[in-house]
């Protein structure tokens, strides 16, 4: 069956600007559903009991969800098409939200923050490689830069929310998650009313491969260091704040109110959409060097602000963090893009998104585990001299292969 004759039977579909509008609210809907907790975190912690290190390890296992996403299903929307993809990954993350939901246990916010990793894993995958369809052949920068930015929205607007109406609504655990299935819900509908753009997708089960490819090729393995470490230091700050930014700002800068935990890691997020978007025409690898450069002085502040408890700091310290992490993020990205052999780029990018992925979960658990035995302030310094390494060390193979 040809790409033309599945878009005559499936209906009324949504062209040009509308489709890729709709496969960019999917990317941003999934996405926000993985901060969509960050506020939350402490009125669990309270309500439940648990400590802080259980706190980094209930965000942290969305990542397993992400790693089996991208290892297992990662192929999956080149077989069966981008629709028949998306469609069953909405459904993960809208279990994964009723889970939410009717929690009476720690137990349960581990399953539903895995399947929630699962689902955005799967469907953040099928929606970039959806857009860069959709748009013009010659204008896949534009693909890219709609997908990361909207990434990064998603990820901004979750926590605005439910921190605006955990702190200013009625039913602080529940409301926030009525909210987003019926943003779920909408999504799914414009999804259905999306062209499917694999022309000759498997319908036999027999004839899918799950068989996992990641790998480095030795000859570029070199020119993949920095930008592998870039990612990974670009999703650490973006999981610090996620994570933490609660308990950092009720712990050291006296601010419980939700809303105000929220909009920090709105403003992170915002500040790296916008990077992404005003700097698209900057050399990649100038930009990732400038994502490493400020990674060091970003983390400083952060740590700056915590010791003289000073809010004004904390705000700038997020601008700077949110301008790494988005210049980090996407030139990584594209420089492994430009340095992977066509043969097996899906392969190379893969392991970008698996450090990535590391990244974005093995610093917060480790912030949590020192925080049990010291205080926020410590583990953050600790953290910040982590970046700062990594940085250093990456800066100097970034220098060395830059092309």
């Amino acid at each position: 069956m040809t790409l033309s004759v599945l878009e005559r039977t499936h209906g009324r579909e949504l062209s040009g600007k509308a489709a890729v509008a709709a496969v960019a609210a999917l990317i941003g809907v999934m996405f926000a559903g993985s901060t969509l907790l960050t506020p939350l975190y402490i009125i669990y912690k309270n309500k439940f009991g648990f400590s802080g290190v259980t706190l980094t390890l209930i965000y942290a296992i969305y990542v397993v969800g992400n790693l089996a996403a991208l290892l297992i299903f990662g192929r999956l929307s080149d077989q069966i098409g981008r629709r028949r993809a998306a469609l069953p990954a909405l459904a993960v993350a809208a279990l994964s939200t009723l889970i939410f939901l009717f929690a009476n246990n720690t137990a349960l916010l581990y399953w539903a923050r895995a399947l929630s990793g699962l689902g955005i894993g799967v469907a953040a995958g099928s929606g970039v490689a959806w857009i860069s369809e959709l748009v013009h052949e010659d204008d896949k920068a534009r693909a890219t830069m709609i997908a990361t930015s909207t990434n990064f929205l998603g990820l901004g607007i979750g926590p605005l929310v439910s921190g605006l109406l955990a702190q200013y609504a009625p039913w602080p655990l529940h409301l926030s998650y009525i909210v987003y299935l019926a943003a779920v819900a909408v999504v799914a509908v414009l999804i259905w009313h999306t062209p499917e753009t694999v022309a000759h997708p498997v319908h036999s089960l027999s004839k899918i491969s799950l068989r996992p490819r990641v790998g480095v090729p030795r000859k570029i393995r070199l020119e993949f260091v920095a930008p592998a470490v870039t990612g990974f230091g670009a999703m650490a700050l973006v999981g610090y704040f996620a994570a933490l930014a609660p308990t950092i700002l009720a712990q050291e800068l006296h601010q419980t109110n939700h809303a105000a935990a929220g909009a920090l890691v709105f403003e992170l997020a915002i500040v790296c959409a916008v990077t992404i978007v005003v700097t698209h025409r900057l050399s990649s690898s100038i930009a990732m060097l400038w994502a490493l450069g400020l990674m060091i002085p970003s983390v400083a502040m952060l740590v700056a602000a915590q010791v003289f408890a000073s809010l004004a700091l904390i705000i700038a310290a997020t601008v700077l963090c949110g301008v790494s992490a988005g210049l980090g993020y996407r030139r990584g990205l594209q420089v492994v893009n430009q340095i992977a052999p066509q043969d097996r780029r899906a392969e190379v990018v893969s392991s970008f998104f698996i450090c990535c992925f590391i990244g974005n979960a093995v610093p917060v658990i480790g912030v949590g585990v020192i925080t049990a035995y010291s205080n926020m302030t410590l583990a953050s310094a600790i953290f910040a001299g982590m970046i700062a390494i990594f940085a250093v060390v990456a800066f100097i193979f970034g220098v060395r292969n830059a092309k």
